[in-house]
């Protein structure tokens, strides 16, 4: 059977018909890091675009008064998240199609760009499919999460020790892979890479299961609408072992942290009257 996904206080999870089990998502369970920066960016953002419609806000503040603008500014991080993410998925599904052999044709003015480089990918690096958008699953954890791409290139080092595409005398390399359209690689990639590595078992969009492999290693291409690069990432066990303490934190976000404070032992202050409660 299948693996459906649900969303769950704000979260994803990943549910198993056939053994009822139910897990958080990889991308969920990251979001347990902090990230202060996003304070920062939301108010870059609200403010940018205030200065930007200042013409705009007066006239919407008359015709539909301060609350509709100040909802406006408010929300301009999240339209900017949102567009992103979607095209991003858009981006995604067309790398899919590609890299399984079609011939996904000129894309919208948005999108042509992205197929572009990605094309260009395929020539300079040659990848081989060997599975896309399958679930990785692990019961030893509790988590699981839809991976972009496992694949095979071949790979020699260049005279820095660092390796090159080589599609004559390269060795072959087993690489879990990531497609990101973002402005730039994060470091969490690495966390992701290293869940989807370390998981217990891979299942097919028909719920067919398989072992995981044994990876040669992992790589994030990231694609923008003017260049790509494909980059190794470190994924192994020590990276690991710090995705497992963002999981032992997301269950703590979920359920401890919500029963480790317990009824007042003793209290005091003014009285609440029967009116004020009634209020």
């Amino acid at each position: 059977m299948a693996i459906r996904t649900t969303k769950k206080g704000g979260a994803r999870f990943y549910v198993n018909p056939a053994t009822r089990m139910m897990y958080p998502g990889v991308t969920s369970i990251l979001n347990m890091q902090p990230k202060t920066f996003l304070g920062y960016w939301r108010s870059k953002m609200t403010a940018e675009l205030a200065v930007k419609s200042f013409p705009f806000l007066q006239e919407m503040v008359e015709t539909a008064g301060e609350e509709a603008a100040v909802a406006y500014l408010k929300g301009a991080a999240d339209r900017y998240t949102k567009a992103r993410a979607s095209l991003g998925s858009e981006a995604h599904i067309i790398f899919e199609r590609i890299i399984r052999g079609e011939d996904v044709g000129r894309q919208r003015q948005d999108l042509e760009p992205y197929r572009l480089n990605f094309l260009e990918f395929m020539e300079v690096v040659r990848p081989e499919l060997v599975s896309a958008e399958d679930i990785a699953w692990s019961d030893t954890h509790e988590y699981a999460g839809s991976y972009d791409i496992i694949m095979r290139v071949r790979l020699s080092p260049d005279a820095e020790g660092h390796l090159v595409p080589d599609h004559v005398n390269g060795k072959w390399y087993l690489l879990i892979g990531d497609w990101k359209t973002s402005k730039d690689t994060y470091p969490d990639v690495a966390l992701q890479m290293a869940a989807y590595a370390h998981a217990d078992k891979l299942i097919a969009p028909n719920g067919a299961e398989r072992p995981v492999p044994e990876f040669d290693g992992a790589a994030v291409l990231h694609i923008t609408d003017t260049a790509w690069a494909f980059k190794p990432v470190q994924a192994d066990a020590e990276v690991f072992s710090y995705f497992l303490a963002l999981r032992k934190m997301f269950n703590w976000d979920r359920t401890l942290a919500k029963d480790v404070i317990g009824r007042p032992i003793a209290s005091g202050g003014r009285t609440v009257t029967g009116t004020e409660r009634r209020k």
